[in-house]
């Protein structure tokens, strides 16, 4: 997971995105893009990266041409870009000049028509959808109920618990565990070891977005699966 700002990687702490700060890792001296994948890559062999392009997210700029040379130099990997999508038209173009695939996060989207614009087109394949959620949920009101309008790759996005070493939020991937049973759903935030991976793989869980934890050691090569992603 790579939480980009001004071109560099940020470290994700809550969701408090004025108080980010330069990443210091344990996998690498700086914290380049290129540098920080390097890393993830020499501790395992990851084969997806979810990046957040906070400068997109936030409206002040972006970080495209960072995202375009990692694609570049990177070609084993999958990138899942979140780029502050809030329009389906802003998706279409990403995705036809992007190999990677494009992240809807909630509290971008301008409404589920953009959804629903979207669905029935040659883009969906490649389109997740990141349900955000802090104190509550963040976005489309009646997103949460219209599953009809939801990818195959759902991930539950707790801001408040990302980089924050409280561990996953299981009450709310149980609750849409339990609503949207055939959904391959993704925690994101709090997980802090190899015993979160576990108890994510037990209870269902696709996977997991995870950062923190591998750039602070506590999760390390013998803790993560022979494939991860």
């Amino acid at each position: 997971m790579l939480d980009l700002r001004g071109g560099g990687v940020v470290h994700a702490r809550r969701g408090e995105r004025g108080r980010y700060r330069p990443l210091r890792s344990t996998l690498c001296e700086g914290s380049g893009p290129m540098e920080v994948v390097r890393g993830l890559l020499g501790l395992h062999h990851f084969g997806t990266v979810y990046v957040a392009d906070l400068d997109a997210i936030e409206g002040t700029g972006d970080n495209r041409a960072v995202v375009t040379t990692l694609a570049a130099n990177f070609s084993e990997l999958r990138f899942w870009v979140d780029a502050g999508f809030r329009e389906a038209a802003a998706v279409r173009q990403f995705l036809e000049r992007s190999p990677g695939d494009a992240v809807l996060g909630s509290e971008s989207l301008a409404g589920i028509g953009e959804l629903e614009a979207l669905r029935d087109g040659g883009a969906w394949p490649r389109v997740v959808l990141s349900l955000d959620f802090r104190d509550g949920f963040l976005g489309p009101p009646d997103l949460p109920a219209r599953a009809d309008l939801w990818p195959e790759r759902v991930i539950a996005m707790t801001l408040a618990r990302v980089g924050s070493g409280d561990g996953p939020d299981f009450w709310r991937l149980a609750e849409i565990g339990r609503t949207h049973p055939h959904t391959r759903l993704f925690a994101a935030g709090g997980v802090r070891d190899q015993g979160d991976l576990l108890d994510l793989a037990a209870r269902g869980v696709a996977g997991a977005l995870v950062a923190t934890a591998l750039h602070d050691g506590r999760i390390g090569p013998g803790d993560l699966p022979v494939r991860g992603g």
